[in-house]
């Protein structure tokens, strides 16, 4: 495969074929235009508008009381700053609850927000949505595993899949979400050992965090990686300002990182 121009626009082929290649894609999220230029002069493939911001930015105790309005508003700002990684936005709680409601909202984050792709979480009771949005040429990347919009407590904030029955269930979901249609899959705190098993088993790109280090990618979010999140720090985490000295080079440390597989290891790993 001839190199791809560093200025040209990643899309959800582009990460298929780096797959294939085994070439490590990596990600990270951003809520404003100032870290989306930052991420994307530092060469991230995607960045994802999380409703992380939901904590990390508005200082809510989960996602929940994220909306689509936030949503809108944050994909907008992180827009004006990238021009080349590929602009993925979540959908909020309540946000794709049938194909219809999900279809309306996936087109204003498309239109209003500039997203190329939306995200979405759960498995088999999400086919009808993904498959609704994919047939209207909406691209979708799903969500397997720990589902931070789910959780009920601190408490809730625990590895999935850690049970034979649980692993099969995630493995399946996630034949079902490519069956769907599918271009993407975000995996979140499940044993290492199933995320090699679900990245080996579906042909679209899996993007682990806490899933292991045999993921086709990695993403953290943004604060996290820079040691700024408040509170105890999540396991699969590495804070890449405390040794890089600098934003931007703890950005290209990261990317480095997880392009030569040194970053998850195995004391990020469950």
């Amino acid at each position: 495969m001839p190199a791809m121009n560093a200025d040209q626009a990643i899309t959800p082929g582009r990460l298929r074929a780096m797959k294939s290649a085994g070439e490590r894609i990596a990600v990270l999220t951003a809520y404003d235009a100032s870290f989306g230029r930052l991420l994307d002069e530092a060469g991230l493939d995607l960045i994802l508008v999380g409703d992380s911001l939901g904590m990390v930015v508005q200082g809510h105790d989960s996602t929940r009381p994220v909306t689509m309005d936030d949503m809108v508003y944050h994909s907008a700002c992180v827009a004006r700053g990238v021009h080349r990684a590929l602009l993925a936005v979540d959908m909020p709680y309540r946000s794709y609850d049938s194909p219809e409601q999900a279809l309306a909202n996936a087109r204003r984050l498309l239109a209003e927000g500039g997203a190329a792709m939306v995200k979405l979480e759960g498995g088999g009771e999400r086919v009808e949505v993904v498959r609704r949005l994919t047939a209207e040429g909406i691209p979708v990347c799903g969500h397997l595993g720990l589902l931070p919009q789910s959780v009920e407590g601190p408490e809730g904030y625990r590895v999935q899949g850690r049970e034979p029955e649980d692993a099969r269930r995630i493995l399946e979901d996630a034949r079902a979400l490519e069956a769907a249609g599918a271009d993407l899959l975000v995996l979140e705190c499940v044993p290492a050992a199933l995320g090699a098993e679900v990245s080996r088993t579906v042909s679209i790109p899996v993007i682990g965090i806490g899933a292991g280090p045999d993921c086709d990618g990695q993403v953290l979010v943004v604060y996290d990686m820079l040691g700024i999140t408040s509170g105890r720090r999540p396991r699969f985490v590495k804070d890449f300002l405390a040794a890089a000295g600098s934003v931007p080079a703890a950005l290209a440390a990261y990317v480095a990182e997880v392009r030569s597989g040194r970053f998850p290891g195995p004391e990020h790993s469950y």
